[in-house]
């Protein structure tokens, strides 16, 4: 396969090379989240979207437009051009995942041989009673961070605290790409056999990228939580509105400092063991913990939406 890059003139958009509109050219070399028609057409196709879920008709010339990542998958297998050769990448290659790349063995090895993305490394950690609190990064109380990257871009995770309590992952599912999140709604689930738990999104957001790592390797989440496991790229236009809805340096410390507190309180109901009796959170406390579900958990510690 060449991976030498193969568009010389002025490529078509991605709408138009799905069929969505004609004759559109990109002029952003796909960098989709800074361009004002894919924003647009992205709003068009969304309000189209929830028009049909309150079983309404979309009028108009747009009212045939979706988007164009759903009307590839009309298609049949064969057809379905991968996203990298869409934008030039590549010869020829079918997307054979449903346009959900986080499950693409493809998009793993050209995420790691071609790829140019910055690696997380936290200014500095500090111990909250045993939890890993990173400088720099903004919390929400749902226990997932964001770490603002440049031009209205955050990388979002979960925290510590959340790996801790439910232990290794085996899963995950994420939206695709270009999908948007809601602030304070249900993001992405985690999953650990069979039982599952949804986090919240910490702001409003169009994903861009997703971590291709943790399909295949999801116990990164739990390893490094703050930065190998991080889980999505978002684009967010109104990024400083939802900062001031988030914690940060002092008042990350309190929530985590008060979280804490409610979970030894737990543990000393549930398994006898007193905050005074020393040592550190184990990294599976729900492995640690055979008599309690699962599903108790989430409802003591996580929110699921506000």
């Amino acid at each position: 396969m060449n991976l030498s890059l193969l568009q010389e003139s002025t490529p078509d958009c991605l709408w138009t090379q799905a069929g969505v509109v004609p004759q559109k050219k990109c002029r952003q070399e796909f960098a989709c989240t800074f361009c004002r028609f894919d924003k647009a057409m992205t709003g068009v196709c969304r309000n189209n979207e929830r028009l049909k879920e309150n079983g309404l008709s979309p009028k108009g010339r747009t009212a045939d437009f979706v988007y164009w990542t759903d009307r590839l998958l009309k298609m049949p297998v064969s057809k379905r051009p991968c996203v990298h050769h869409m934008k030039g990448h590549i010869d020829y290659k079918t997307c054979t995942k449903a346009y959900h790349c986080i499950d693409c063995e493809f998009e793993q090895y050209f995420y790691d041989q071609f790829k140019v993305h910055a690696v997380l490394k936290p200014v500095d950690f500090e111990d909250i009673h045993g939890i890993s609190l990173p400088g720099g990064y903004y919390l929400h109380p749902g226990h997932t961070w964001i770490k603002i990257e440049d031009q209205g871009m955050v990388r979002m995770g979960i925290d510590d605290f959340s790996a801790r309590l439910f232990g290794k992952f085996d899963g995950v599912s994420i939206p695709l790409m270009g999908k948007k999140l809601t602030r304070d709604q249900p993001a992405l689930t985690l999953t650990r056999e069979g039982h599952e738990v949804s986090f919240v999104s910490p702001v409003n957001g169009v994903i861009v990228d997703v971590n291709p790592r943790i399909s295949s390797t999801p116990g990164l989440i739990n390893e490094a939580p703050y930065t190998d496991g991080w889980l999505v790229l978002l684009y967010c236009p109104a990024l400083k509105q939802d900062l001031k809805r988030l914690l940060f340096m002092e008042t990350s410390r309190e929530f985590l400092d008060t979280t804490l507190n409610r979970l030894y309180a737990f543990l000393e109901e549930e398994a006898g063991i007193k905050a005074a009796d020393g040592g550190t959170l184990v990294s599976d406390i729900y492995g640690n913990l055979p008599a309690t579900s699962w599903e108790r958990l989430v409802t003591e510690f996580i929110v699921q939406g506000l």
